[in-house]
């Protein structure tokens, strides 16, 4: 009886050294495949002023409008393709279309009017700022 105490607590025992000696194992490996990238980086050049961080907020806005702007149009597409003739479903492409193209229309617009506003006040992409 005492022995098959003992020997469920050395199984115990076991499996919670092997999960830990797993998970060190896991974070030492993820640990060195991070070096080359800690090894290779380099510093800022320059400092950040307010001109460039609006520039790169206004880059990275654009980048993701972009994006879905080319999903909205693949997806009517694709509504398209697979309308297979039904009225309806031909309908509810064309809206989505439609709607692709407003919206491609609404972003062009405040992205003027970002740009205007912020050639006004000497910052963005309109300034002119380096």
């Amino acid at each position: 009886m005492i022995i098959k105490i003992l020997k469920g607590r050395l199984n115990e025992n076991y499996n919670l050294n092997f999960k830990m000696n797993k998970t060190k194992l896991t974070l030492i490996s993820l640990g060195m495949l991070l070096l080359p990238v800690l090894a290779l980086a380099q510093p800022a050049v320059g400092s950040l002023n307010l001109c460039m961080l609006i520039g790169k907020i206004e880059t990275a806005v654009w980048e993701v409008f972009g994006l879905i702007a080319v999903i909205a149009f693949v997806t009517a597409g694709i509504l398209f393709l697979t309308a297979g003739g039904s009225a309806e479903k031909v309908a509810a492409a064309r809206s989505a279309a439609i709607w692709g193209v407003a919206g491609v229309i609404v972003g062009i617009i405040a992205f003027s009017i970002i740009a205007i506003v912020g050639s006004g006040i000497g910052v963005g992409v309109g300034s002119g700022c380096q």
